[in-house]
């Protein structure tokens, strides 16, 4: 664990971690920045999603890519880009271009194209062939208010049909899906993932630092997380390890957890 030593703190796994994954949104990050970013917090990121279409514009792609693999962080071009691409039928030449770039990850939405369940469980089988795939749940939509049951149904049908990990919708704003319009959780709906598909394998969505240390304190420091800033990766390491007021006591032994307000 990196720091001096001389402080009790939760133990986290090295990487590869299958739990305890810090997934981080690249909204359209120069390579410098990437790099400089990578540098500082490269042990803390494990799953890079480069947002919407920006992987199929980027021309510094290639280049990421391999300063990603050095550091040991999985890539993922994003579900927006694929729903695209299977709208058009062109999903089997998108997979084969998410392979020929080197990614290592792929995600299955259908948050912006209409996209039935059985296509859907279609596409994450077929992607799962090549790839480990992170399939969303949720809608990206304020006015579509699944229930916790319909939340709890889609989970487990994507991860039967091969992902790897289910991604709860919260947007990179914070104020839908498993959130209300002001950014608070929605408990019932977080409860209701949990207890249909292992927290192991579930990765919420968690744009706000207000939301990461409600996480924290409900499952611990190795909850997944997802569309995290770059530059927080840190922060939300501090989050995990207790080394903040938020979530100072939650998850180390003798001492007594923050209340939530």
């Amino acid at each position: 664990m990196p720091g001096h030593g001389f402080l009790d703190l939760p133990i986290r796994s090295g990487k590869p971690r299958r739990t305890g994954i810090t997934h981080v949104l690249d909204r359209g990050l120069p390579l410098t920045q990437a790099t400089d970013l990578l540098e500082q917090n490269g042990r803390y990121v494990d799953v890079w999603k480069f947002g919407w279409g920006i992987a199929y514009l980027d021309p510094q792609l290639a280049a990421k890519l391999d300063l990603l693999a050095r550091h040991r962080v999985l890539a993922s071009p994003g579900g927006t880009l694929l729903e695209i691409a299977w709208a058009q039928g062109r999903q089997l030449e998108f997979l084969d271009w998410a392979s020929d770039c080197g990614f290592p990850c792929v995600e299955v939405s259908a948050g912006t194209v209409p996209m039935d369940q059985a296509a859907k469980r279609d596409l994450i089988a077929a992607a799962a062939e090549r790839f480990i795939v992170l399939a969303e749940v949720g809608s990206k939509h304020a006015d579509v208010l699944l229930t916790p049951e319909q939340w709890a149904l889609a989970a487990a049908g994507d991860l039967e049909a091969g992902a790897t990990w289910i991604l709860a919708e919260g947007r990179a704003s914070g104020t839908v899906g498993i959130y209300s319009s002001s950014g608070a959780v929605r408990p019932d709906v977080v409860d209701a993932l949990a207890a249909a598909v292992s927290p192991d394998c579930m990765v919420f969505e968690a744009p706000r630092e207000d939301q990461q240390a409600w996480f924290v304190r409900r499952f611990g420091p190795d909850v997944n997380l997802a569309n995290v800033p770059p530059d927080g990766a840190l922060g939300l390491e501090t989050f995990r390890l207790s080394l903040r007021a938020d979530t100072y006591g939650a998850w180390m032994p003798g001492l007594v957890p923050v209340r939530e307000t």
